[in-house]
């Protein structure tokens, strides 16, 4: 007895030694493929040595979900709690703010005022069509601030599993970006060129306000180059990034030196140009026609020196956005998306970080780029479909071409590179020239640094509707919403990440799913199996044994 006691106490001791050594030894393990759960070092590096809560309300949460959602539930959660495991401060909850009938309008309404916009859902489940609203986005609060973190990723064209898997291999990237916001301060200083009648404020404004919450933005003109081109340097080597959005009056040579410089001082720029003189809304008019003309903004030098060359010719292809028009007369017309061939939608097969998992990316009148041998890394971001032609200048564009059938076989000019990031270190377009003025300590070869350049100013504009700027990329014609601003923020982040933030983009994950249309076609068939099979099984082994038995012991 008393060795059976002795016995009992030793296992007690052992068990309480195991899970006191187990708390202080406790490790996760990722034994999937991917490494989904693995957190990336960027990732983790955000919020190690955060000291107050984060607090994160998920709004997916409900019993009529799809599958697929659910499974982005389930990974959120996930997702969630390996965060969780790095630091005790992140702390989550998931909440349906659809749950109570009484309330069910009003969250809607206020979540909705937020910018937190319900997503409407076809759910086919069990043979049965039925309509589900969800609420894809998270709150994230800290201190005071607060976050909204997307849950989901749209793409156009993607079904409701396409649309789950993208929004899965999106998640770290979107929470650790909102971690980011909440916990870093700005540091990064962006320019906006003014001057040369660039892009108006108001055309640039969502996307200068999505930069907001990144960077500090500031205006900056060349204008002083005329009278002070040294102050007008040291001025503009303050910023880490400068943008070109749209110019339309040639860049003096005083300028284009104090921009090379700036490059070859480590500065970082995004250029947005268009090489064709021509304006969709010049086609509204009586006519319906307009002449497209090349543009010269004195620049040819210098991105030929950088690499690239921006051609003065007209991108068409099959492949594109629509342009919606009214059709009829008086008060019988109607608005149609009539095929447009100069609105090319740019896509890649790149796993570049900046458009990894993206969305089409909508152009208008872009113009091809060439890339040419040096001694800089160049990637081709965006390119257009492969049945393309290219039209040069000057060349009528007309609205007619709506109603005209388009000749595939005229389409023969492959893909066309729109948008081209330049990495390196930059020889200068001044090298063996002699610069329009001397400065101090002027530089032959920079230290290195990225550019990007961009073959349409229209990618970075967005439509006003009564004086008030509309969501970049949306069109509110067909209710698409393109991938242009995120691009361009992609873009920004890589030009300006010291992080590796945008680095997390490239985590590749795949998601299986069910198909339920075979299991709504096939499901009597495996309920009978699962049902009849082992009655069978049971039967036979029941046969064979008393079988055996009766043969064992009639002898």
């Amino acid at each position: 007895m008393n060795k059976t006691i002795k016995h009992i106490v030793i296992l007690i001791i052992a068990i309480i030694a195991i899970n006191l050594l187990s708390s202080k030894l406790f490790k996760r393990f990722d034994l999937t493929a991917d490494n989904r759960y693995t957190l990336s070092a960027s990732a983790t590096e955000i919020i190690k040595d955060l000291d107050s809560p984060i607090v994160i309300d998920v709004f997916l949460e409900g019993e009529d979900f799809p599958s697929e959602f659910r499974r982005l539930q389930k990974e959120t959660k996930q997702l969630l709690e390996e965060f969780a495991t790095i630091n005790n401060n992140i702390v989550f909850n998931f909440l349906n703010p659809l749950e109570n009938e009484s309330t069910r309008e009003r969250n809607i309404q206020q979540l909705t005022q937020r910018g937190l916009t319900p997503m409407q859902l076809s759910v086919q489940e069990n043979g049965k069509a039925t309509q589900a609203v969800i609420f894809p986005w998270a709150l994230a609060s800290y201190n005071e601030q607060t976050v909204i973190i997307p849950l989901v990723k749209n793409k156009i064209g993607a079904s409701q599993q396409e649309l789950v898997s993208n929004s899965v291999q999106h998640l770290e990237y979107a929470f650790a970006d909102g971690f980011s916001k909440l916990i870093n301060p700005k540091r990064r200083k962006i320019a906006i060129l003014k001057g040369n009648d660039q892009l108006q404020d108001r055309y640039i404004a969502n996307f200068v306000k999505k930069l907001g919450e990144y960077y500090y933005i500031a205006p900056f003109t060349l204008d002083s180059v005329a009278t002070n081109p040294q102050n007008t340097l040291n001025a503009i080597k303050d910023f880490d990034l400068i943008i070109s959005a749209k110019p339309t009056e040639a860049f003096s040579e005083d300028e284009k030196f104090v921009l090379d410089q700036f490059t070859m001082n480590g500065g970082k720029s995004l250029w947005l140009i268009d090489a064709v003189v021509m304006e969709k809304d010049s086609l509204y008019n009586d006519t319906g026609k307009n002449y497209a003309v090349s543009r010269e903004l004195n620049l040819t030098d210098f991105f030929f020196k950088y690499g690239v060359r921006i051609n003065p010719y007209m991108v068409s292809t099959l492949y594109s956005a629509p342009i919606t028009l009214a059709m009829g007369e008086g008060s019988q017309s109607q608005f149609q998306h009539l095929k447009w061939p100069y609105s090319p939608l740019a896509n890649t097969n790149s796993n570049h970080p900046i458009v990894n998992n993206l969305n089409l990316v909508k152009f208008d009148f872009a113009n091809p780029i060439d890339t040419l041998k040096n001694s800089l890394k160049k990637t081709i971001l965006l390119e257009t479909a492969t049945l393309t032609k290219l039209e040069g200048t000057p060349r009528e564009v007309s609205l007619r071409l709506v109603t005209q059938e388009q000749n595939p076989q005229s389409f023969n000019k492959g893909n066309q590179n729109l948008a081209v990031l330049i990495e390196g270190e930059f020889q200068s377009v001044y090298s063996n020239r002699i610069p329009p003025f001397n400065i101090q300590k002027a530089l032959n070869k920079s230290i290195p640094t990225k550019m990007i350049v961009i073959a349409d100013g229209d990618v970075i504009k967005n439509d006003v509707i009564r004086n008030v700027p509309q969501e970049l990329g949306f069109d509110r014609w067909t209710g698409q919403t393109y991938g242009n601003k995120e691009f361009l923020l992609n873009a920004v982040n890589y030009l300006l990440d010291d992080n590796g933030l945008i680095n997390i983009r490239s985590k590749e994950i795949a998601v299986a799913f069910l198909n339920q249309q075979k299991i709504a076609s096939e499901k009597t068939k495996w309920q009978l199996i699962n049902i009849l099979l082992p009655l069978v099984l049971l039967l036979v082994f029941g046969f064979i044994f008393n079988y055996f038995r009766k043969k064992k012991y009639a002898s």
